[in-house]
């Protein structure tokens, strides 16, 4: 019996698949592809494989919801059917995955809608943004936009620096700035303004303050009949080692030793024995950097100009502590230009007298109180440790709760009265029991059956 050629390449295919890959389920839609069609919609091309041959339109779409598993590659004769093979392989796969991506929001809306109200009054954390630079896009100027929330923050400071935890600092009554004789000539008060500046490196206030003392009363005068104390004419004369053991007591004390003879020496032949009146000439005399410079400048006993900030370690280290610089500066002179880029003018001087008391008092360098900040306990210092935090919070809400319940005491005079007569009742109470308790064991334990006590209660 003679086959056609369909039939024998159909007869291959079959065999084929029936070795290389496990039978597939057959269903309605598989099979489709092979019914007859007696419509007109089927076309028919002869010469090629069964699947190229017939060409069936599908109306039902399928539905597939598990996951699709790509059968072994197969070996067909012609390149039209590999082409078609691998698309209709894709087209399975972009339908799984787009029903699986329309399921998960749906699943996600179900779970949040089931939680109710506990995802919708999830509060926010608040953002904080350092000093950033923004460039406007039609006229190209760079400007520079403060850190968030920098003016609640200062005023914070500000009001814990004069009535808060952070009142009282060292610097408000040994800072270098108070620590010029009232009752010397301004040339003089200028000069002792220098002088403690150039002790103040590395050097605690009190110190500081002790070494300025015992030079402006123990510095011997320059010639007999003068007077004594912190002079120039006193310090170009002194010999070294004397001046030694005066401010023996501060940091690095030879070093500095050689930089006030140095720089009387300078103040003597350039500057007519008086103070440089420019940052440019305070920064050239020995011992004497940008901080010290714009501080004398700015000091009252100085010259009284603000010219820039003073940055000391304190401002350096609290400034990048609340992240107002981003990246975090290396260096006090790299805080200097950040902080005189954004900041006002008017505040040049004060942030310097702030946060040197804030630092000296409540942010120090080591061992750090938290929980007696005000930014910390309010969110605004995003390094404020937790566990500090949390504490001072439970001692402020303690605080009150016994500042209301002493005003309602107060308020109500005889209520008052009566609040404590119960307590005492109640003390008096438990006295009583106790004592009668104890008197009622010792005589169980201890009285005789015939003593007179015993009949005392019995009656």
């Amino acid at each position: 019996m003679r086959t056609s050629r369909v039939a024998k390449d159909a007869s291959k295919y079959f065999d084929t698949t029936s070795t290389a890959v496990a039978p597939r389920r057959s269903t309605r839609a598989s099979l489709a592809r092979f019914a007859y069609n007696n419509k007109g919609d089927t076309e028919v091309t002869l010469g090629s494989d069964i699947e190229d041959a017939v060409k069936t339109t599908v109306t039902r779409k399928r539905k597939r919801t598990e996951t699709v598993t790509q059968l072994a590659p197969r070996r067909v004769s012609t390149r039209g059917t590999r082409k078609t093979t691998t698309t209709t392989t894709t087209t399975m796969k972009t339908d799984v995955e787009t029903q699986v991506k329309t399921e998960e929001p749906t699943s996600d809306a179900d779970d949040n809608a089931g939680s109710g109200s506990e995802t919708k009054s999830r509060p926010r954390g608040r953002v904080r943004k350092p000093a950033r630079k923004i460039t406007d896009a039609t006229t190209g100027v760079v400007t520079v936009e403060p850190p968030s929330d920098w003016e609640e923050m200062y005023d914070l400071v500000k009001e814990m620096r004069l009535t808060g935890p952070a009142a009282n600092a060292a610097v408000d009554t040994m800072g270098c700035e108070r620590l010029a004789d009232p009752t010397a000539s301004p040339r003089e008060r200028r000069f002792h303004t220098l002088v403690a500046l150039m002790l103040s490196s590395q050097t605690k206030d009190t110190v500081n303050a002790e070494a300025m003392a015992r030079l402006r009363t123990e510095l011997p005068p320059h010639a007999p009949g003068a007077r004594p104390g912190l002079t120039l004419e006193n310090m170009l004369a002194v010999e070294p080692a004397v001046l030694n053991s005066l401010i023996c007591k501060v940091g690095f004390h030879n070093n500095k030793t050689k930089y006030l003879k140095q720089t009387a020496e300078i103040l003597k032949s350039k500057f007519n024995s008086d103070i440089p009146p420019t940052i440019e000439g305070l920064t050239s005399l020995p011992g004497v950097g940008p901080k010290m410079a714009h501080l004398c400048m700015s000091a009252t006993n100085g010259w009284g100009r603000v010219e820039g900030i003073g940055v000391d370690v304190h401002v350096h280290r609290i400034t990048n502590l609340w992240g107002w610089q981003s990246p975090p500066s290396k260096t006090p002179e790299e805080t200097r230009h950040a902080l005189e880029s954004w900041l006002p003018r008017d505040r040049w001087k004060e942030i310097n007298w702030l946060l040197v008391g804030l630092g000296q008092s409540v942010c120090l360098p080591v061992g750090r109180r938290c929980g007696e900040c005000e930014l910390g306990l309010r969110g605004l210092c995003k390094s404020a440790e937790r566990g500090k935090v949390l504490e001072g919070k439970k001692r402020r809400m303690e605080l009150k709760k016994e500042e209301v319940v002493v005003t309602k005491k107060e308020e109500d005079g005889d209520e008052h009265i009566k609040i404590k007569k119960e307590e005492v009742v109640d003390e008096v109470e438990v006295e009583e029991k106790k004592e009668t308790d104890g008197v009622v064991n010792e005589m169980v334990a201890e009285a005789p059956s015939g003593s007179p006590r015993v009949k005392e209660e019995e009656s």
